[in-house]
């Protein structure tokens, strides 16, 4: 009787597939890590003296142009900025915030963001501008 080479037992496993899965899992990993961090696109006001003087642990509010406020990228009512910047004032009290308002936003939806900042204690306020081209 002989035996097939097709019906003979694996003395190793093919580790090719996995690795492929691997690579393509961590590659999509890096993809969406990136994404997530570079915030929301906004076209900043423009100033002379514009600085990154921002501390590590600064929170960003983003007003987009049609009016959308994003909290570190993340979309958010007005309510549930207001419930979050509490929860983070509570766990840090030295918090610091940066407003990135879009330069055609309505002055009307920055100030909003800004008393509700005031409301909850926030004294570290900064707001993002770019530096103008001369």
């Amino acid at each position: 009787m002989q035996v097939q080479e097709g019906n003979q037992p694996y003395d190793e496993i093919n580790v090719t597939p996995m690795l492929d899965l691997a690579y393509v899992l961590l590659v999509i990993f890096i993809i969406m890590t990136t994404a997530s961090v570079q915030g929301v696109k906004v076209d900043l006001p423009k100033t002379a003296a514009s600085a990154s003087l921002a501390k590590s642990g600064t929170k960003a509010v983003t007003v987009a142009q049609n009016g959308d406020v994003f909290l570190d990228a993340y979309p958010v009512t007005m309510e549930q900025l207001d419930l979050r910047i509490a929860q983070y004032q509570a766990a840090n009290p030295a918090l610091s915030i940066v407003i990135k308002g879009d330069a055609r936003v309505q002055y009307a939806k920055v100030m909003e963001v800004m008393e509700l900042l005031k409301r909850n204690g926030i004294t570290d306020l900064g707001l993002a501008t770019s530096r103008a081209t001369r």
